[in-house]
């Protein structure tokens, strides 16, 4: 009786993949190997794991309970709304329904403006947080990075109350914002699924916010997580582009995004600067 490998990628009859190294690098499936023809039995069982977990991550629900009490720990005022797509199936079926805010969640609204206008306050920046397509990538990194948002905030800047939005598509942020009057919005979402990233947060950041824009009209920051753009980068570009988009009052196409480009013209000066 012959002996079986106690490791089964030992076996004689694998091919091991030669990019084998560079799976150190990134998460993406890359150099799976084969068994003769075919993928190794370890590669097709991980396939249906990492299929399932996105499934999972696009039909669970938000605990919106423990999001409020971890965002209000850090100081800020939050209020609950609620888009048109009154629940997940339609939600998936008609996107468009979740661009639009509940006619009582657009009262409530209405009625903070109405507060904030009597007090002769302007809000200079928001954040709204939607559960998208990932309730899983909100609950894991909305807390840590709203402590990073928090450290790169100009102290002049009026700050307005988070908004918890259920069943949002992006584009709700547009309504929300031009409802309370926000100079800029930026909405925390959580993306599309993908089978080596189920909980991958995205930013979308709109100066002058309004019903009616297009994705060209916002700048985009995607895949926020610790396996990929880490909270403190993914703070200081979000800042980064909202203080140029009120120096320069645009946001989308007309806003480049240069915040790489000048970390490393200054690391460069003061590495000179040291010679």
């Amino acid at each position: 009786m012959s002996k079986i490998p106690k490791d089964i990628s030992q076996a004689a009859h694998l091919s091991v993949d030669p990019w084998l190294q560079l799976k150190g690098f990134t998460r993406a499936r890359i150099a799976i190997g084969r068994a003769g023809s075919s993928l190794p039995t370890k590669e097709v069982l991980d396939f249906g794991l990492a299929h399932a977990m996105a499934r999972d991550a696009v039909h669970l629900m938000l605990d919106i309970d423990a999001l409020e009490n971890e965002i209000q720990s850090q100081g800020f005022k939050t209020i609950r709304v609620h888009s048109k797509a009154p629940d997940r199936p339609t939600y998936l079926l008609r996107p468009d329904l979740g661009r639009r805010l509940t006619d009582q969640s657009l009262a409530e609204l209405e009625r903070v403006a109405m507060l904030s206008r009597n007090a002769a306050e302007t809000i200079d920046f928001m954040i709204v947080v939607g559960d998208g397509l990932s309730s899983l990538a909100v609950a894991h990194h909305v807390a840590p990075l709203l402590v990073e948002v928090l450290k790169y905030i100009p102290a002049e800047w009026k700050l307005g109350p988070v908004v918890i939005a259920s069943q949002a598509r992006v584009a709700l942020a547009d309504e929300i914002g031009q409802v309370l009057g926000a100079r800029m919005v930026a909405m925390l979402i959580g993306e599309r699924p993908g089978l080596s990233s189920p909980d991958s947060l995205g930013i979308y950041l709109t100066y002058h916010p309004r019903l009616g824009l297009s994705d060209a009209d916002r700048n985009c920051i995607s895949n926020v997580r610790p396996e990929g753009l880490h909270y403190v980068g993914a703070a200081k570009k979000l800042l980064w582009l909202a203080k140029e988009a009120a120096r320069l009052k645009v946001s989308g196409v007309a806003l480049k995004d240069e915040s790489d480009i000048q970390e490393i013209d200054q690391k460069s000066a003061l590495q000179i600067s040291k010679l």
